[in-house]
């Protein structure tokens, strides 16, 4: 079989891939977004936000359909009333610190547990799943380490 070589753009021009060259992979992380803190208080790292009607963000809760629509996780310290970085999909990695304060764990994250956004404090997750008639089941996403979350943000589901 033929060896093949890629076809890439260099200075405006198609080539193939020059001896010496290598093709670059996109970095790991989280897609991020820019959006408003429309919370009284701050959003710190790791907290889980919904989209609000004022094209901002709240701290997102599973106890109501109001606010069970997670839909990014704050990656810095958001200020109310500022624009800041949130992320939406990707990797997002944070300090096992961080991670216990929204998570209310020790130590960081679990690797391999699956974690929802809690139905008892506005903005945090948990390892277990609300269960209470009434309250809605958010998947956040699952561990990869102990300050790595994939996240998977899903669709609420009413109990």
């Amino acid at each position: 079989m033929a060896s093949r070589k890629p076809l890439v753009l260099n200075a405006g021009q198609i080539q193939q891939l020059q001896a010496g060259d290598t093709l670059a992979a996109p970095l790991a992380g989280a897609q991020e977004v820019s959006l408003t803190n429309d919370d009284v208080g701050s959003h710190v790292p790791g907290q889980v936000v919904y989209l609000d009607t004022n094209d901002g963000v709240k701290k997102a809760q599973a106890n109501t359909s109001a606010t069970a629509y997670a839909f990014a996780f704050a990656s810095t310290t958001v200020s109310n009333g500022v624009a800041g970085v949130y992320a939406t999909d990707g990797i997002l990695s944070l300090t096992t610190g961080q991670w216990d304060s929204v998570m209310g764990s020790s130590g960081g994250l679990t690797a391999g547990t699956i974690y929802y956004l809690s139905a008892a404090t506005a903005g945090l997750g948990t390892a277990t799943a609300p269960s209470a008639a009434g309250q809605y089941v958010v998947r956040l996403g699952i561990a990869l380490s102990t300050t790595e979350l994939s996240i998977g943000i899903r669709d609420p589901i009413l109990l």
